[in-house]
């Protein structure tokens, strides 16, 4: 009797192979399209940004290579001084303030609910930890919400835009947006 389980088994194995195998091409398209998923989903996963900068000059958009930071303020007079800082500063090539937003949040163990600004920050990916660091030690919240989203698509001149104006620090001259 346990040489008849046995070989039941192995048969059992051989079958689950042999189906596995013969399955394989169907499990191939799929495959490849995991693996061909875009850098700025896997760089997305893995918290980092994109590994490649901003294209040159010419050359096409590389998708997540340009992001949209969204920070909230206390009210506009904030806002302002930290959007004028970071576009002077080339951590950003525009800032747009959405005014009058509210946000309901729990914090402390309290549902609080305010009045707030909204910055939609535009800037490279790759300078998304200095923006990062720079609105941390100017806002005065206990915590700043920095949130940052890899741009996919867009316009190419306007992202090439974004490029151009937070590529160097020493560039000072700017195109329109």
């Amino acid at each position: 009797m346990r040489g008849a389980r046995t070989s039941a088994a192995l048969l059992g194995g051989g079958a689950a192979l042999l189906l596995s195998l013969l399955w394989m091409p169907a499990l191939l398209p799929a495959a490849s399209r995991l693996l061909s998923l875009p850098r700025a989903l896997l760089s997305m996963a893995s918290g980092s940004p994109p590994t490649q900068p901003c294209p040159t000059s010419g050359s096409g958009y590389i998708p997540g290579s340009v992001s949209a930071a969204f920070v909230t303020c206390p009210n506009e007079k904030v806002a302002k001084e930290i959007a004028r800082a970071v576009v002077e500063k080339h951590l950003a090539a525009c800032v747009n303030l959405i005014p009058q937003i509210t946000s309901i949040y729990e914090w402390k163990g309290k549902i609080e609910e305010d009045s707030e600004v909204l910055m939609m920050i535009k800037t490279q990916s790759s300078l998304v930890p200095a923006l990062t660091d720079f609105v941390r030690s100017v806002h005065p919240y206990e915590v700043a919400e920095v949130i940052a989203l890899p741009v996919e698509q867009g316009n190419p001149p306007y992202l090439q835009w974004v490029c151009q104006v937070t590529k160097s620090l020493s560039s000072s001259s700017t195109v329109v947006p």
